[in-house]
């Protein structure tokens, strides 16, 4: 089901503590946007100067070595956003946006929320609230890169992906070759992993979710260094 603009703008954490008058706002300057499965909706290095929100589907944003090797640094599904350095900056888009399947996207143009903030000075709090928090949470991910074992990163993956929902759940269609290319390891490894923590009862897998039924064994294995 596809979500109501003001549904997806009382929901991302962008926007989520503002008044209704900015809501409504908002509303009315998002222009819709359908994207297919498959389908590139921004690129690296293209000039950017616009941020999307996601109403129904699932997109990934990711980069690409000169080998051809791709790193996928987030999967995004409904309430989801992306590209909000462009409301700020005007420098390139720094990785490339993948639709995972069919989707309906805002787009909010910097021009227009531009315009917004000079009426609304709590706009531009809630931006940097939120841009402070992607960086903390950058930090985060790349100490785990830096530190951890494979089945310390798969730990953490999870751990922050079902925080972003309601900390037990993950609802995002996730592949292990996805995990995979997120965690910088092979496809086999990433399945004996997944396999070792549901026979262990650390996690349960359906085609729908993977719900995590023992937060504190994958902290544990988080944590390690």
């Amino acid at each position: 089901m596809t979500l109501s603009p003001l549904d997806v703008l009382q929901a991302v954490p962008l926007f989520a503590h503002l008044g209704p008058s900015d809501l409504q706002a908002l509303t009315t300057l998002c222009r819709e946007r359908q994207f297919s499965r498959g389908a590139v909706i921004v690129s690296q290095g293209e000039a950017g100067d616009a941020m999307f929100l996601i109403a129904a589907g699932q997109v990934k944003v990711a980069v690409f070595a000169e080998d051809g090797r791709e790193v996928i640094l987030s999967v995004l599904a409904e309430r989801g956003f992306f590209g909000e350095m462009a409301l700020l900056d005007d420098e390139p888009r720094s990785a490339h946006v993948i639709a995972m399947a069919d989707s309906t996207l805002l787009q909010l143009r910097r021009e227009d929320f531009r315009a917004r903030l000079k009426a609304s000075p709590d706009l531009g709090v809630a931006l940097l609230r939120e841009l402070s928090h992607r960086l903390r949470r950058a930090d985060e991910t790349i100490a785990s890169m830096a530190l951890l074992d494979v089945n310390g990163r798969i730990a953490h993956l999870l751990l922050e992906m079902a925080r972003e929902e309601d900390g037990t759940r993950i609802t995002r269609k996730l592949t292990h070759a996805t995990i995979a290319h997120m965690v910088g390891a092979s496809r086999e490894t990433v399945s004996r992993t997944m396999k070792a923590l549901a026979l262990q009862g650390i996690i349960t897998m359906t085609r729908r979710e993977i719900v995590l039924k023992s937060p504190d064994h994958l902290r544990i294995a988080a944590q390690r260094t």
